[in-house]
């Protein structure tokens, strides 16, 4: 080793090993908290859904519009509503089914998107089918009335609304008691001009769908009465067959005085069919918001049954795999108390990221260590000059020489202290090489020290004797 080893062109040492597996390190464990907290804020952050619903001035319309205030009044709500006004229940499923909207209030009877998935029973629903009392004209004798489905044929039967979907109820309700639709002559009624139509007698029965207390078709029933007499109400006795053979049905009942009056509206309880309005979710909306959702629907429910009442009559959807419409598993964790936190949801992702992590260290230490390859198998042929150099002082008679390789002697300790502190050597390694930086720089002191005591005709002697020796 020379001095111009040691000269200033000498180019800088790359920054030590340890320190760049340090910022590695840092480096990693930033970026995976980085995606910790990204994953957080998407998992905690508003998200405002689109909810289909309608028609104009349904009871289906003012609940959501109740619920989307009470919504959208938290500030805690991690899901607001925006809504979307459509023509009715079968408009609605046809934008969710086009992913135009995120929610959506439809009717079990119709027909369900396959990207609908339950995630509410909003209200439950009957049929009420009844004809009006049978009036007298002054003179004459009273006409006879209708008191069962069977007599229908041939008559005029009033639907009350628009929606196509109740005179499809009525056909199959018809058909079940052997009545031809095609011999009943059927007429549909807007729910504002119903009570004018019935009490103009326009009709022989009529059909309502809605809730049991629906004040529709309490209004409609008040309208159809003539000469203070009672209606008729037909019972619908089939109506578990019809639900075995049309799932999206089930029996029901209508209890005694539900219509009031007096006597009783009906005076007994009477047997019909019934179907369910539910709002169903896209299945492509996440768990987590169809969760929260449905837990903050069950908890504002009770706060608005006072202003609202159909807001009590919300139930939670059937869970079961055989269900008509299949439940979001959004709604089902929530139903079932399995509702997952934060960790549950992203504890896998957590654990591969820090699984990755450790990968990646041991990577960058394997690929550290062979980027000091070069070092080491520089450090090594150094080692092996400083023990030659070892032996070498304990024979040299030259002050000069003695000087020159304690000179190079401190250059490979230089280098050496720089290769561990890139990493190059273990500190093992660095132990023994100072013991023998130590020893040479004792043999040298030693040598020396004979040197300076010892007379000049013997040195020259015994460094003559050397070289005939060695040669």
């Amino acid at each position: 080793m020379t001095d111009a080893s040691l000269s200033p062109d000498k180019p800088t040492p790359p920054r030590p090993a340890k320190r760049r597996l340090l910022f590695v390190a840092l480096a990693g464990a930033l970026a995976l908290l980085g995606a910790l907290a990204a994953s957080y804020y998407f998992a905690s952050r508003t998200v405002t859904l689109r909810i289909a619903v309608g028609p104009a001035n349904s009871d289906d319309l003012r609940a959501v519009q109740a619920l989307t205030q009470a919504f959208n009044n938290q500030r805690s709500s991690q899901v607001r509503l925006r809504l979307v006004q459509t023509d009715g229940a079968a408009a609605s499923a046809a934008l969710l089914g086009e992913s135009k909207a995120d929610l959506a209030i439809i009717r079990g009877d119709l027909e369900v998107p396959r990207n609908a998935q339950a995630v509410a029973t909003l209200r439950k629903n009957v049929a009420v089918l009844w004809a009006p009392n049978a009036g007298k004209a002054k003179g004459k004798k009273a006409a006879p009335g209708i008191t069962k489905i069977t007599q229908l044929s041939g008559r005029r039967i009033g639907v009350v609304g628009r929606t196509e979907a109740n005179v499809s109820l009525l056909k199959l309700i018809l058909r079940q008691y052997g009545v031809d639709p095609s011999k009943v002559e059927i007429l549909q009624f807007p729910v504002n001009e119903a009570t004018d139509a019935i009490r103009s007698q326009k009709a022989d029965a009529y059909l309502a769908a809605g809730p049991v207390n629906s004040k529709i078709t309490a209004d409609a029933i008040t309208a159809s009465m003539r000469d203070g007499g009672t209606p008729t109400f037909l019972a619908i006795d089939s109506a578990a067959a019809i639900a075995q053979n049309h799932p999206a049905y089930e029996a029901s009942e209508i209890p005694a005085g539900t219509f009031g009056g007096a006597p009783d509206r009906p005076e007994e309880e009477v047997k019909t069919i019934g179907f369910s309005h539910h709002i169903v979710a896209r299945k492509a909306v996440s768990e987590s918001t169809v969760a929260a959702f449905t837990r903050q629907l069950f908890a504002v429910r009770q706060a608005l049954k006072n202003e609202f009442p159909l807001a009590a009559k919300i139930e939670t959807p059937d869970t079961d795999k055989d269900a008509t419409i299949p439940v979001h598993p959004g709604a089902a964790a929530f139903v079932d108390g399995e509702e997952k936190t934060f960790l549950d949801r992203y504890s896998d992702y957590i654990w591969w990221g820090l699984m990755g992590l450790s990968a990646m260290g041991s990577v960058g230490a394997w690929f550290a260590g062979y980027l000091r390859k070069d070092e080491r198998s520089v450090n090594t042929p150094q080692r092996d000059r400083l023990l030659d150099m070892l032996t070498a002082a304990r024979q040299c008679d030259s002050m000069e020489e003695l000087d020159q390789m304690q000179s190079e002697a401190d250059a490979i300790l230089r280098e050496t202290l720089q290769c561990y502190e890139h990493g190059a050597i273990e500190e093992g390694t660095l132990t023994a090489f100072n013991i023998a930086i130590e020893q040479f720089h004792n043999a040298v002191a030693d040598r020396k020290a004979l040197l300076m005591s010892a007379p000049q005709s013997l040195l020259r002697a015994s460094a003559q004797f050397r070289a005939a020796s060695s040669s």
